[in-house]
């Protein structure tokens, strides 16, 4: 069984730029947990319960990163901590990246751990 959350939206303040820590911008999280059999049995208490994903991740969030590696790092420890997935996959998402001279739709950091990623 995978739970999947997609396009987690928060508000963050993290990155290198002094305007980035001060003004802060959106980050969009996408979660990706395997969590074997748990839920099949259609009971809550036995399920990784997506609310208890985003309040993990908008906890990690609310601390703060220069870089968003770093970020998406530290969402995979804490996701790992709680749910002890069989594997994760966690993508941080910042939208607002304006380089110089270029337009981007977004930078990224994948983490994923388990049978695809490190173990």
């Amino acid at each position: 069984m995978i739970v999947e959350l997609e396009g987690v939206q928060l508000h963050g303040y993290h990155g290198v730029n002094e305007a980035e820590r001060r003004l802060g911008q959106t980050f969009l999280y996408d979660v990706r947990l395997d969590v074997g059999e748990r839920g099949v049995d259609d009971r809550i208490e036995g399920a990784v319960d997506y609310r208890l994903v985003v309040e993990a991740i908008r906890e990690v969030n609310d601390r703060r990163f220069d870089l968003i590696e770093a970020l998406a790092a530290a969402v995979a420890d804490e996701l790992e901590r709680r749910f002890a997935p069989a594997a994760l996959r966690v993508r941080v998402r910042k939208p607002e990246v304006k380089p110089a001279g270029a337009t981007v739709v977004h930078a990224a950091a994948v983490v994923e751990r388990g049978p695809a990623g490190r173990p």
